[in-house]
């Protein structure tokens, strides 16, 4: 076992590793800068506690780096009951906060649910679709499955209502099944379904949710109602220029004009402190996490692992540029969190452990 555990570490991936930690810690500088001043004394609360998260996070990638990934395939049913009950734990008596009911309150701990299921609908996907797709790739029959165990945990996300999350969940599933054999033909009638389903999934909307779409073709049409996010995070964005004002000297964020600041448009903050050079160093920080995500899937050790590993750089490839879009006024508002950057207890330390799980299928190609 000792043995075993010096080979683990002698193949760490270091790489994975030092990008995720960089990306937390440019997260926790950007929550720093949004929060000073707001306090007289010591550090806003928000900073300890995202300073508490990430070492709680580094020590979870550490753990499951060291962890079988291959172990993760017997339980992934039993992970996926797991995220489906606290969902509906959540939707019986989760706590609510403007207008929303996504969390379960643990005292120290706002746990929010659609973070464990991001990585339980990865899990039970790569499950699902680790045996080798028929001659001829997979077709609708095969769809079935994989539909019902997403539209599950999609369907309670909606009702919450976290419209970026489902989304996001919709994309990782997506993802997965066209990577894993599905063949062109199904593809494509998939996607002509999805497109004319798409104007009746309109009726379903939450009434802000289609103000924040109809907003995105025309911000200016309601300058202080749902165009208000877009207008002021582009503000923020522009007004950084090349080098951007400098740490602590941004003004949308340190005058809240920025609204959620530190979740949904923290790009913003980083921009308008760091100009373009600083956007492009953190989209370069996110693109070589993504690169080498891509680089473990390509040379797991069996298939399992690769769609693993392609399903965790899928939550962070989706997260990204939703959420830059998002801010940067390309993409409607839905609400979705910069992964590793964002602050937030539950995202922070489900991202960080499914980094380590990525570590581990780096690690272990050389083990067996």
């Amino acid at each position: 076992m000792a043995a075993l555990d010096r080979r683990i570490v002698y193949h760490f991936d270091w790489t994975v590793c030092v990008l995720a930690l960089a990306l937390a810690g440019a997260g926790l500088l950007s929550v720093l800068s949004a929060t000073w001043g707001n306090t007289r004394h010591g550090l806003d609360p928000l900073v300890v506690r995202q300073l508490a998260w990430i070492g709680i996070g580094a020590t979870l990638m550490v753990a499951a780096a060291l962890f079988d990934y291959r172990s993760l395939g017997t339980h992934a049913y039993l992970f996926y009951a797991l995220a489906i009950g606290l969902l509906i734990v959540v939707a019986v008596a989760g706590h609510s906060t403007g207008g929303s009911r996504r969390w379960i309150n643990l005292g120290f701990l706002k746990l929010e649910p659609s973070e464990v299921a991001k990585l339980a609908v990865v899990l039970v996907m790569v499950r699902y679709l680790r045996e080798e797709p028929p001659r001829g790739g997979w077709n609708l029959r095969h769809v079935i499955i994989p539909a019902l165990l997403l539209a599950v945990p999609a369907v309670l996300v909606l009702k919450q209502p976290d419209l970026g999350t489902a989304l996001i969940l919709i994309l990782i599933s997506a993802t997965l099944i066209f990577v894993g054999g599905l063949n062109w033909r199904t593809a494509a009638v998939l996607l002509m379904g999805a497109a004319l389903a798409a104007p009746m999934a309109w009726h379903y909307l939450k009434p802000y949710q289609r103000e924040r779409l109809v907003s995105f073709l025309d911000p200016q049409s309601d300058p202080l109602g749902s165009g208000y996010h877009i207008i002021q995070s582009e503000i923020a964005i522009g007004s950084g220029g090349a080098w951007g004002k400098g740490l602590f000297k941004g003004t949308q964020a340190r005058l809240n004009f920025l609204p959620e600041q530190t979740t949904d448009f923290i790009f913003a903050v980083w921009a308008e402190e760091f100009g373009f050079a600083g956007s492009m160093l953190l989209l370069g920080l996110y693109t070589a996490l993504i690169a080498r995500g891509a680089w473990i899937a390509r040379h797991a050790r069996d298939r399992f692992g690769a769609l693993l590993a392609i399903g965790v750089t899928g939550i962070i490839f989706w997260q990204v540029a939703i959420n830059i879009g998002m801010a940067t006024g390309m993409l409607p508002v839905v609400g979705i969190t910069l992964p590793l950057v964002s602050y937030g207890g539950s995202s922070l330390i489900a991202m960080m452990a499914a980094m380590g799980v990525l570590i581990s299928i780096h690690a272990r190609r050389f083990l067996f």
